[in-house]
């Protein structure tokens, strides 16, 4: 069905030096991940992948979701994400590897035109690809167990603190500290500005 899409492609950073097996428990991650956002996801080659997703002007929060999933597996899993937004056709049967028009293009070109010094970044260019790639920046620094704290705040939105605590088996004061040194406050004001939330 033809639509508006979040088109996220990616591919796992330094995959050779994970077992089949972790490669993967690494990709299962995100596909469980983008179900929970309602997206599509597909592997991709070896280590590569895909997701579609509705509402696309979120992507830049799929993608951080996507990112925290993976780090929570442990300090050494990261992938790449390039992002684009816009008009794509799925087919019937829903997979996003025979998926097609200019949002999973630009996504999949993207991709391979990042150099090696960037790890997420925004087809759109502009404002956009600078919030993405400042959120690049502060994503990779990521532990696992900051990445938990922040995948469940980041979705759904508007969950608080205590129930991501709860979730967790930790204190709310163990998810605010690690939401701080995550640099979560500030990712947050710029996905509500970017996102158009109140």
């Amino acid at each position: 069905m033809s639509d508006s899409y979040a088109v996220l492609t990616g591919d796992l950073m330094n995959s050779t030096d994970l077992t089949p097996a972790a490669l993967d428990a690494a990709l299962g991650s995100l596909g469980d991940a983008a179900l929970e956002f309602g997206g599509v996801f597909a592997r991709r080659g070896g280590d590569g992948w895909q997701c579609a997703a509705p509402r696309p002007g979120n992507a830049l929060r799929y993608a951080l979701i996507l990112r925290a999933a993976l780090r929570s597996l442990g300090k050494d899993h990261a992938t790449r994400i390039a992002i684009a937004a816009g008009a794509g056709t799925l087919p019937a049967s829903g997979g996003v590897n025979a998926a097609h028009g200019p949002a999973f293009v630009a996504s999949g070109r993207l991709l391979d035109a990042l150099p090696a010094h960037v790890g997420m970044a925004h087809a759109a260019g502009g404002v956009l690809d600078a919030a993405t790639r400042l959120a690049d920046h502060i994503s990779t620094g990521w532990t696992p167990a900051q990445a938990r704290s922040v995948r469940l705040i980041l979705w759904p939105k508007g969950r608080i603190r205590a129930d991501a605590a709860a979730a967790l088996g930790i204190t709310r004061q163990a998810v605010d500290q690690a939401l701080w040194s995550a640099g979560f406050p500030a990712l947050s004001d710029a996905l509500d500005l970017i996102e158009g939330a109140p």
